[in-house]
This record gives C-alpha cells, structure tokens and sequence, in this order.
C-alpha cells in the first residue's frame, strides 16, 4: 500500500489555511466575542460563585455633605400636593422635555388617572420627571412651552439638571426623593420609560392581588442577573473601568419599566442618601441601592426588556409592559384593552389555543429581550 504524499501535503496546507483564516476573524471580532462571550463567563462567574456586591457598595458611599448637595438641587416644576394618601400606584415616567408628544399619547392611554378612577376604580397618580434642555439655544424656549403645558396638565415635575443620557441617574434619584417627600402614603411606585406601553388593567390586578396577600419587599420587573460592564467605547452604554471595576453588576431590573413596593421605595431613599449617583446607567445604580439595602429583584414573565412585545390578542390577554412605542401607543391601547379579548382567550380552548399562539410568537431561538418563552406558559 502507498501512500500519496503529495496529497497530504495538500490536505495540510488547506488546514493550515482555515486555520489562519479562523484565528485571523477572531483577531478582527475579538472585542465582539470578548464582550458576547469572555466577559459574559466573566460576569456569570462572579455572579454564582462569589456573589458579594458589599465592597462595591462601600466604594460608592458618599459623605453626608455630598449627600445634601444631591438633595438641594432646585425644582423648576413640582407639585407638593399631587397626592392625597389614597393611592394604589404613584407612577413616575421619565421623559425629556422634547417629548410633548409621547406625553400626550400616555395621558390620553395608560396614564390617564380619571380612566383608573372610573373604570378600574383605583387612584393613580401620574408624574413626569424631567431635567432642563441640554441644548443652551433652545432652553429658554423649551422652559416657556414646559411651564404652558404644566398649566394645563399640572403633571410635570422638574429639576435644574441637563436632561441628558448620562443624567439618567439623576432621575431616578429624583424619583424616590420626590415620593419620599410628597406621596410616601403610595402602596406601589413604578418607573416607566415614555416610550413604554403599559396594560394598566392588567397591571392594577396584579398590584391588587399582591397587596391583598400583604407581600412586602416587591421589586418586580425584566430581570439582568450576572450582567457585564459594556466596555466597549463605541456602546453609549460604555462604561470605563475607572468608574466600575467589577467583572458583573449586581441583579436589576430592566429600566424601561419595573414596580417597587412602597417600603422598598423608602429603604432605596434611604440608599440614595449614602451612595454616590456617578454610575450613569441608572436601572444598575437601582441594582447597587438595593444590593446595599439587602434587597433583590423578582422576575415577571411579562415584564418586557428593551424589546417589543408581539402584538396579538394571546399576548395582550397577560403583558404588563412592553418597550418601543413611540408612534403606535393609542392603536396598542385600543387594540389591547378590548373585551372581545377575553371571548377569545376564555374557557379550555380559548387556553389551548392561546398557549400553542404564545409558544410560536415567543419561543423563537432569536427572541430576544422582550417576554420569556416560559412566559407562554404561564
């Protein structure tokens, strides 16, 4: 028997080819895959295996005169009365004061409080916080058309800070500040982004049922659990070592829309007086808060993330908040507050049918960051 060298030999200089093609795109995607794949097993290491956030908490810790500092920046825009004690939810949405808009759609949706005095007899009130444009040019202006709009909806609440991505921390420090003065009474408090659609029934039923079972310490929402640093300059979610050190954040919940209890909303007060806001994305900082409180969150299937909720009848029947919704908020409200849902949804069949609808929608191998494929299920 022979052997034909000649073809091994050409045998391994095609090897030695894909090898050199396959270590030459990994040198080209290496910040891709350090990111999607290194720093993940990084993080989620961290995360199980040590699973300690109190050094990170002490080395955000302020002085109390840093922490005055905080508490004195100046409201252009409040209204110490918007609470009467009787509340079932205060709910704070974080909006830009360009935003006049989205506003509109959410007042006239989901954040109309006579629609919850009316139809789902509870009291909800409705705030809107907001920093000051960061464009000098058009501040003035903005300032002027914000005042006019508050003198019609008297909604709006605001602080002398340039409402800015990297502010964002600022406020949610605002948040629990403004409720810790002015609706402490409230049983819930939940933050929402404006662009942000939420199922208000579905959601009142929800809070109605936890607080008749007397459960405490709620933080509930689309949970990061062992999540990564973005390291990454070009991400706007970039954060340099210099600012967190850490391979993994403490658990939070997505920002976008999460529900807090009222006691929790006064420990993370609490929190917020004796920790630095220099880490600018804001849903983490309310991971370190809580982390420093010993306070963790819990997952709802129907909570989104950063995605978009599929839109059909199955899905509507349970969501509770959904991300993305700039321009179609009044057509998702009309769409899933119908009663003809339930027809469609009620009964074994309607169960059936529905389940078999919400594994197809949501159990997709690229679904990503909205409902969970366990959600189809529930």
């Amino acid at each position: 028997m022979f052997m034909n060298f000649r073809r091994i030999r050409k045998c391994q200089f095609v090897q030695l080819l894909m090898m050199c093609f396959v270590l030459s795109m990994v040198m080209v995607c290496w910040e891709q895959l350090d990111y999607h794949v290194v720093s993940h097993v990084k993080s989620y290491s961290y995360r199980y295996l040590i699973n300690s956030y109190e050094f990170i908490n002490k080395s955000f810790g302020i002085s109390q005169l840093e922490a005055e500092g905080l508490n004195n920046i100046p409201y252009l825009i409040n209204h110490r009365n918007k609470c009467n004690g009787n509340e079932l939810l205060l709910l704070f949405v974080k909006s830009s004061p360009e935003n006049f808009g989205r506003r509109q759609a959410i007042r006239a949706t989901w954040g109309n409080e006579t629609y919850s005095e009316r139809e789902l007899r509870v009291t909800i009130r409705v705030v809107y916080v907001l920093g000051v444009h960061p464009d000098i040019q058009q501040r003035d202006r903005m300032q002027r058309m914000l005042l006019k709009e508050d003198q019609v909806y008297r909604d709006l609440v605001q602080q002398d800070f340039l409402d800015t991505f990297h502010n964002l921390t600022m406020k949610l420090v605002l948040q629990f500040r403004w409720s810790h003065a002015y609706c402490s009474n409230a049983r819930f408090l939940m933050s929402a982004d404006d662009d942000v659609f939420v199922h208000l029934p579905n959601l009142v039923s929800y809070l109605q049922d936890v607080s008749q079972r007397g459960v405490r310490d709620l933080w509930v929402g689309h949970v990061h659990r062992g999540a990564p640093p973005v390291r990454q300059k070009s991400s706007k979610y970039h954060v340099p070592y210099e600012l967190y050190r850490w391979p993994s954040y403490p658990d939070y919940t997505a920002g976008a829309g999460y529900v807090i209890s009222g006691d929790v909303a006064s420990k993370l007060y609490q929190a917020t007086l004796s920790l630095k806001a220099s880490l600018y994305i804001d849903d983490v900082f309310m991971g370190i808060c809580a982390s420093a409180m010993g306070l963790y969150p819990q997952e709802h299937v129907y909570f989104s993330g950063e995605g978009k909720a599929p839109y059909h009848p199955c899905i509507y029947d349970k969501m509770i908040t959904s991300h993305g919704h700039k321009a179609d908020v009044r057509y998702l409200w009309k769409v899933a507050t119908d009663p003809q849902i339930q027809n469609i949804t009620a009964g074994l069949a309607g169960k059936l049918y529905c389940t078999a609808v919400r594994v197809m929608l949501l159990c997709k191998p690229y679904n990503f960051n909205t409902y969970s494929c366990k959600a189809a299920f529930s």
